[in-house]
C-alpha cells in the first residue's frame, strides 16, 4: 500500500489526486485524523481500465480513514455520501473506488 501523497499522478496544477483530496477533505471536514492510502496497485488486474503504477495509472482506488466532528449525528450512509459528494470531481475524473472508515472523535476514542 502506498500513501496517496507518494503517488505519481498529477493534475495540470501539479498536485496529485491525493493532495487535492486531502485539501478538500481537510477544508470541509476539519478531521482530527485523515489517512489516505493509494491501493491502485491491488486493482491492476482490471481488464476494462488499465490501473496501477506498472501500467502507468495510479490514484484510482483509495482507502480513507477519517475522524471528524462533522460526522456527529450523521448515519453511516450520510457520512459516506458526504465524502463522495466532496470528492465528486475526482470521481468524475478517474478516481474509481473509495474504501471508507468514517468516525466521530467519540467513536474513535471508544474503538479498540
Amino acid at each position: 500500500m502506498t500513501s496517496l501523497s507518494d503517488s505519481a499522478s498529477c493534475s495540470a496544477s501539479g498536485a496529485t489526486r491525493a493532495q487535492r483530496a486531502r485539501k478538500v477533505l481537510e477544508t470541509a471536514l476539519f478531521p482530527t485524523r485523515l489517512d489516505i492510502q493509494d491501493e491502485s496497485h491491488r486493482h491492476a488486474h482490471h481488464v476494462e481500465q488499465t490501473r496501477g503504477p506498472n501500467a502507468g495509472a495510479t490514484e484510482t482506488h483509495f482507502r480513507l480513514y477519517i475522524v471528524s466532528p462533522v460526522f456527529e449525528g450523521m448515519s453511516r450512509v450520510a457520512r459516506s455520501r458526504k465524502v463522495h459528494d466532496l470528492l465528486a470531481p475526482e470521481l468524475a475524473d478517474g478516481l474509481h473506488a473509495l474504501a471508507l472508515t468514517l468516525r466521530t472523535p467519540a467513536e474513535e476514542e471508544a474503538a479498540p
